[in-house]
């Protein structure tokens, strides 16, 4: 593995496959963030568990890896963490094959650390015997667990029989022992199958990924989508605040999760039922920058975070021309009322973000290497995602380029893909108009 093919400054297996996010947790005064993680392909296989770690959310230190598949796991599916008696534990489903189909299980498992680097597995702790018999244990995973005084309490993804995917509560008082409370919805979700469920009592919020949500208008164009919905988590029961709403608003980003101990999302910065054009660099997947989170006007708001140094400033431009491949542009105006960026620019290849009729418009067509999903839809072929404009007197853009993704927000609300244009692709050109603006240009060290 050549590693300066790799991105500059995004989370990677470094060789081989990844997915999901999984066991964000604050341990020991560091952030530790594992992954879904084949080492041996650059297409998926047998779960591991990869591991890294961080004092800062910006410099990881790669570790070993911390769950593998034995004779108890024919692979490591995805879960969460937790820190208790001055450990950290793993909750994670057990995937075994056996003959396919109905015989497949997933249940959910338990491993522990002391010194958050080995990991000794404890065995399945949410058995069939503990599922409902009315949901089905084969499709049954991705427990995000969290703690309340002395209960801790954990969500899963499951599907009713004869039915659609849910989001299933259980309760333990150690860990070790638990018991199904409720369905959280009492519903089928709007898609085929929910993954991937996160809570957060401090912002209370939940995130939760579906498969093969029909598509509305601009939102849940991907075949895969993730949603957040503000709310009250019970044991009887999940009582929302706000409408769910779409999380993000690009081709590439699945499986979001929220650190256990802090207020910061990160997800996977690809997406399932789409070509790769990384896999030929021996990588597959990277996850987003870690976002910090807020809430504003009943709006889940993210910021990226990344250490970065000013090189460039100008105030109240109409036009500009510029170069960026692995950096930040952040663009800050004043009743805006036009906008157009075109991002890692060379000849005509290029990607582009602009306002249009009272949406943002990005797209990826011209953007190098060309990336094709089973998406049908009109804009899905043409390369192209919206966003919808809030009607406000400041506007701050913020985009993030690293060698292969964009991340864009727009007032904290946030638009994810890969791009994978030519190495030395750098040109920026922008143009806007507003009655005050200032433009700003970070290298990322």
């Amino acid at each position: 593995m050549n590693k300066q093919l790799l991105p500059k400054f995004h989370i990677t297996g470094e060789k081989g496959w990844i997915n999901d996010p999984n066991g964000l947790v604050v341990f020991q005064g560091e952030y530790h963030a594992f992954f879904q993680y084949y080492p041996h392909d650059v297409k998926w296989g047998p779960m591991h568990w990869g591991h890294v770690k961080s004092r800062d959310l910006i410099t990881w230190e790669t570790l070993p890896v911390a769950l593998r598949p034995d004779e108890q796991d024919g692979g490591c599916f995805s879960g969460s963490a937790i820190v208790w008696q001055e450990k950290l534990w793993l909750m994670y489903t057990s995937f075994n094959e056996n003959e396919g189909g109905e015989s497949i299980r997933q249940l959910q498992a338990l491993a522990s650390s002391a010194d958050g680097v080995t990991f000794e597995k404890h065995g399945i702790v949410i058995g069939e015997e503990d599922l409902p018999s009315e949901y089905c244990p084969w499709d049954f995973r991705d427990p995000s667990v969290f703690r309340r005084g002395d209960t801790f309490y954990c969500v899963t993804a499951a599907r009713k029989r004869g039915a659609g995917g849910r989001l299933l509560l259980f309760s333990s008082p150690d860990l070790f022992r638990w018991t199904f409370c409720c369905d959280l919805f009492d519903r089928d979700c709007d898609g085929s199958m929910t993954e991937c469920p996160s809570w957060s009592d401090e912002l209370n919020l939940l995130l939760f990924s579906e498969q093969f949500r029909p598509h509305e208008g601009g939102k849940y164009c991907n075949v895969h989508s993730c949603l957040y919905q503000f709310g009250t988590l019970e044991n009887a029961g999940f009582v929302p605040s706000e409408e769910e709403d779409i999380l993000d608003y690009g081709f590439d980003i699945y499986a979001t999760q929220i650190f256990s101990g802090a207020p910061v999302m990160m997800g996977w910065l690809s997406m399932w039922d789409r070509s790769d054009p990384l896999a030929k660099f021996g990588f597959a997947g990277q996850l987003t920058l870690p976002r910090v989170l807020s809430v504003k006007n009943g709006k889940l708001r993210q910021k990226p975070v990344y250490r970065a140094e000013e090189v460039r400033k100008e105030e109240n431009v109409s036009s500009l021309f510029d170069t960026l491949v692995t950096g930040a542009i952040k663009v800050e105006a004043e009743n805006l009322s036009a906008f157009s960026i075109k991002l890692r620019k060379k000849g005509n290849s290029f990607a582009s973000f602009a306002l249009v009729e009272n949406e943002w418009i990005f797209d990826r067509s011209q953007a190098g290497e060309k990336i094709e999903g089973v998406e049908k839809d009109e804009d899905s072929l043409a390369g192209i995602r919206r966003m919808p404009k809030e009607n406000t007197q400041k506007t701050e853009i913020e985009i993030v380029s690293d060698k292969y993704s964009l991340e864009i927000f727009v007032n904290g609300i946030s638009l994810t893909s890969v791009v994978c244009p030519e190495e030395d692709a750098d040109g920026v050109e922008l143009s806007l108009t507003a009655e005050k603006s200032t433009y700003t240009k970070y290298l990322v060290k």
